[in-house]
């Protein structure tokens, strides 16, 4: 994600802080509705950023939602396996 924000940023500045920030906003919308998004792999669960060609990849567990890649969907797509 980092790594995302600092291309952005340098293509244009601000661009990296509203990646940011629509990551945020992903991962709110998550904890909202956990199981609002489709599976991508066994029990993974995908969310597609609306503005940047991003998913979040996450985990549904007992206590929480674990995060486990903030992933770019044509770049090594299977890296996060």
């Amino acid at each position: 994600m980092e790594d995302a924000i600092q291309f952005y940023e340098l293509e244009l500045p601000g661009l990296g802080a509203q990646f940011r920030q629509e990551v945020r906003e992903a991962a709110l919308r998550i904890s909202v509705y956990p199981e609002g998004w489709s599976k991508e792999k066994g029990e993974i669960r995908k969310c597609l950023l609306h503005r940047f060609p991003y998913k979040l990849l996450y985990s549904i567990e007992q206590d929480h939602i674990f995060i486990i890649a903030v992933a770019h969907l044509h770049r090594r797509p299977d890296f996060w396996v």
